[in-house]
């Protein structure tokens, strides 16, 4: 077994060191040795040239034999090929993505999952981490068994998503701070493997910190006071790299508070020296550039890459090296500041095992195992179905118009833009197979029931085939790539990277399908597939039933048609709220979110709130129970409640704890979000959720003091199923610090 791993990483180019398992050509070589002198070794044998070569993406040094691991994206899958290109080679002069022009080499098939808002909304943390696992096992494999892509993974995204403009929405987890750190924590977990020593592959958080508007982003600035700072927008970054050992991550293109985050202080005064970061710190593409041509930050290239250095990035995604080498004739930078740096890229190698013999690396077995593909494993697509399924919101269902009994049923008419597309974004891979509604529709009811399709209303189509069906189910939303190569996005209600939303209803052609479709057969349900929320008050107020499901499953198919039918029930909820107007909405640029922003500060009464889903049951909570009435300002009380499957299906529910502050001296939000566990029920059947309560959490960032206190006071706690509908309240006592 280890001869086969050495022999195949040789035949790569990867490192075998070449020697007997206990000897070494260099100390930097040997396992056994502190992580730091091996680091000192490595680096006291790098030449000037091979240091700078290193502040790239390839930490390689093949002088030394050491073969690092560039990056690949993975939001919601190993992404080498999709829309974007990635993992591609394409002629010279030729940009990812151009239309029409072919790469030199081809994609590689990967498992695709939901986009990661489609993962948000299952909130299942347990789930989201065996998504990310599989994705770590695939982007291993094809490392180890064919030398493309890399095991340093650009996710999970911990932005958060404030506004529903915001043209790269699908990329977050949601609005709420604590969610989306939980959630993170899963997949930094799922990414990185639970060995004690080594990763599986290396989880890169982005983008770094504050960023959600595309328009001017290159050199916008995020401005709000430094209790947002530490109690939002940091949040998710802070849980991911304490809690879930995360090690890398990128920095954003904008700045906070007039800083860019390319060269922004709060790199090593936050991270490093308060939450004990200390490994790769990459630019995002073209970043250093922006310092001198859009922030106006550097007079120059030399400038601009010392303030980075400085900073402490020690990874660019740019043309740096000249502005490297100018900013070390000129002094402004040492070989020792890039020492310094390049320690942060040499622990994360270190750690997953790419300087260490292979047989003491667990996952260099991955490659060499009996069976398909890993993306063609019947367990993996399983688990690509069963996640889509998990991220399925049922939004509205008047009447119980869901689910629909088959065999009640003659005709169906499956309509829409997005009925026979699995649409893939800027970030997807390139899955395997992918299975559309309409097929996963047709593959369900087989025979039995005749599937009028129509694309539009074009001459009638869509008016005449839902006239003549039994029920109708229109697919509408977003193209999330908007149908074009980067650059370009005509249509004001759809966004995508580079390009935020001017409307976020409905594309009025869509928006007058459903009317004609519900026109013709009031028995209609609408799927939207969709990367945001959208203004949908028509819909909302006139069809019996709508579903919410984001995009890029591979299993798109086969999970709609299994909850349409109801082989599964619906047990998805939002992560973001969904305003009835834009004019509900503060300007994109306010980064102060009290002034109406997510539901902790949302002014009015929002189309759908945070944590809003429906099921084809009914659950009911009792018993609510505070282990303890009081709370140690450093202690941690367990808050109880029974839920009850009242109906006559199994179904999943979300429990959401919420907290208020009666008592607070400060300004707080109307209610976060501090706990939540899905559960799964049969008819009848009851589950206790226990879900702790830290003091920390219920902390507040004192501006004076500089850093978080608990405050004492009473704390309701509220138990429900979405943010605004609680079902049981309890109160505790924090207690006062002990002097």
């Amino acid at each position: 077994m280890r001869l086969f791993v050495l022999l195949l990483l040789a035949g790569l180019g990867l490192p075998t060191l070449s020697v007997a398992q206990n000897q070494t050509q260099y100390p930097f070589q040997n396992p056994n040795l502190p992580t730091d002198q091996r680091i000192d070794n490595l680096l006291s044998l790098m030449t000037l040239q091979e240091k700078i070569d290193a502040l790239g993406t390839d930490p390689d040094v093949p002088r030394l034999g050491v073969h690092g691991s560039g990056h690949i994206e993975g939001l919601h899958g190993v992404a080498l090929g999709g829309p974007g290109g990635w993992g591609r080679v394409f002629p010279a002069g030729v940009k990812r993505g151009t239309p029409g022009v072919r790469p030199l080499n081809k994609p590689l098939e990967t498992t695709q999952f939901p986009q990661e808002v489609g993962l948000g909304e299952t909130w299942d943390t347990a789930l989201l981490e065996q998504a990310a696992r599989e994705e770590g096992i695939e982007a291993r494999y094809i490392f180890q068994s064919s030398g493309r892509g890399g095991i340093v993974v650009r996710a999970p995204n911990l932005n958060l998503e404030r506004d529903p403009r915001w043209g790269r929405s699908e990329e977050s987890m949601g609005e709420d701070p604590y969610f989306v750190g939980t959630m993170g924590t899963a997949f930094v977990h799922g990414l990185q493997g639970n060995d004690g020593r080594y990763w599986q592959t290396a989880s890169l958080l982005k983008h770094f910190v504050a960023y959600s508007n595309e328009t001017d982003r290159s050199g916008s600035s995020s401005n709000f006071d430094a209790r947002l700072l530490h109690e939002y927008y940091t949040v998710g970054f802070r849980m991911a790299i304490e809690q879930g050992g995360a090690n890398a991550y990128m920095t954003s293109y904008n700045a906070v508070n007039g800083v860019p985050m390319t060269a922004n202080p709060m790199l090593k005064d936050l991270t490093m020296r308060k939450w004990g970061f200390n490994g790769i710190i990459c630019t995002d593409a073209g970043a250093l550039t922006f310092m001198v041509t859009a922030h106006k930050y550097s007079a120059n290239m030399d400038e601009a890459a010392a303030a980075a250095i400085h900073a402490g990035i020690n990874q660019f995604l740019d043309k740096y090296r000249p502005a490297v080498e100018g900013a070390l004739q000129k002094k402004l930078i040492t070989e020792a500041d890039l020492d310094e740096n390049l320690r942060g890229v040499y622990r994360v190698m270190i750690r997953l095992g790419l300087l260490d013999p292979p047989s003491l690396v667990p996952y260099t077995s991955i490659n060499d195992k009996n069976g398909p593909e890993p993306w063609k494993a019947d367990a993996t697509k399983q688990l690509a179905l069963h996640v889509t399924e998990e991220s399925i919101v049922l939004l509205k269902n008047s009447h119980h118009a869901l689910p629909l009994d088959m065999y009640k049923l003659k005709t169906i008419a499956v309509i829409g833009p997005r009925a026979d597309e699995v649409d893939l974004d800027w970030y997807s891979g390139t899955p395997p197979f992918v299975i559309t509604p309409l097929q996963g529709i047709k593959s369900y009811v087989g025979s039995a029931v005749q599937v009028n399709y129509a694309l539009d209303n074009t001459n009638g189509a869509a008016a005449q085939a839902a006239k003549s069906s039994d029920v109708a189910i229109v697919f509408v939303g977003n193209q999330p790539t908007c149908g074009m190569g980067w650059g370009h996005c005509p249509d004001p209600t759809e966004g995508k990277e580079a390009f935020d939303r001017k409307s976020i209803g409905m594309n009025p052609d869509q928006e007058k399908l459903i009317e004609d479709v519900y026109a013709a057969n009031p028995r209609t349900v609408v799927v939207l597939v969709s990367s945001f929320p959208y203004t949908i008050n028509w819909a909302q107020e006139h069809v019996p039933a709508i579903l919410h499901m984001a995009h890029n499953s591979e299993e798109e198919g086969p999970a709609i048609a299994n909850v349409l039918f109801g082989k599964y029930n619906p047990g998805g909820h939002l992560v973001v709220t969904w305003p009835k107007s834009i004019g509900q909405l503060p300007p994109l640029m306010d980064y102060n979110i009290r002034d109406g922003r997510t539901y902790m500060y949302f002014k009015g009464q929002p189309l759908y709130p945070f944590g809003h889903g429906l099921s084809y049951t009914k659950f009911g909570y009792s018993s609510l129970d505070i282990s303890s009435p009081a709370l140690k300002n450093d202690g941690q009380v367990t808050v109880s409640v029974n839920v009850t499957n009242q109906g006559e299906r199994a179904g999943d529910e979300v429990v959401q704890m919420y907290v208020q502050y009666p008592d607070s001296k400060v300004s707080r939000p109307r209610e976060q979000l501090r706990g939540f566990q899905r559960v799964h029920l049969e008819p009848g059947a009851s589950q206790t959720v226990r879900l702790p309560l830290q003091a920390k959490d219920l902390a507040y960032w004192d501006e004076a003091a500089g850093h978080f206190v608990v405050e004492p006071g009473t704390v309701n706690i509220l138990i429900g199923s979405s943010s605004a509908d609680i079902r049981l309240r309890g109160s505790i006592l924090v207690a006062k610090a002990q002097p």
